[in-house]
């Protein structure tokens, strides 16, 4: 697993649950726990990270609207990740720039901060995960100041070509230099689990089958 679309694939057969215990059992940040879904997609996002970084609009005039440098560029199974330092009083992602997402094969988008025009993301079917919705447009307020470097999400730091898993349970980001480890072991754990539900379906006591002894069967490899 090198490539960079198989380990997307791979991911698309995860979910954030799994990933996040494999992180767990590596000692390994990554999970965030204060994005959430802001329409029912109903499916696993996971691609590739491409960053963007927010910040207040110091200078008049006319101004670049955030994020499109990096949407004009952006590529199938990259994910769009706005940094806005967990601001909630103004958006910086919406109906416009979702059309031209959706264009470039964005899979998704994930801001640490407002976004808005969710009905017409649903409609377009490009998932968005943000810490809220508000009316508020970015124009004239803040602009974007840098792409494709480090940021910080929910407090996880993040690069450009790492990798990210979102659901209705929330998002998890993985490192590049650690895929290749993490997604076997969250595999395994998926794998054990149903194990697991197997057990209780055939009778089983849950608290036999959920017992702490039982997990360290699953190791890092």
């Amino acid at each position: 697993m090198t490539a960079s679309s198989e380990i997307v694939a791979a991911l698309r057969m995860l979910d954030s649950c799994a990933v996040s215990d494999a992180l767990d059992t590596l000692g390994l940040p990554g999970a965030v726990t204060s994005l959430h879904p802001m329409w029912p997609a109903g499916r696993t996002v996971a691609g590739r990270v491409r960053t963007v970084t927010a910040a207040p609009k110091a200078a008049a005039g006319p101004a670049t609207h955030i994020a499109t440098p990096l949407v004009a560029i952006a590529e199938p199974d990259d994910v769009v990740v706005i940094d806005n330092h967990a601001r909630t009083d103004v958006s910086c992602w919406g109906g416009l720039l979702a059309e031209a997402a959706v264009q470039r094969g964005v899979a998704g988008v994930i801001v640490d901060g407002a976004c808005r025009d969710v009905q017409e993301s649903e409609a377009l079917g490009l998932p968005v995960f943000a810490r809220a919705a508000v009316p508020v447009s970015a124009r004239g307020r803040i602009v974007q100041q840098a792409m494709d470097e480090r940021v910080q999400i929910a407090g996880v730091s993040v690069a450009s070509f790492d990798y990210v898993i979102a659901d209705v349970n929330g998002v998890v980001f993985v490192t590049a230099s650690d895929a290749e480890r993490v997604i076997p072991l969250a595999q395994r754990i998926v794998d054990r689990e149903a194990r697991m539900a197997d057990a209780v379906r055939s009778g089983r006591d849950v608290s036999e089958v959920m017992h702490d002894s039982q997990f360290p069967t699953v190791t890092a490899e």
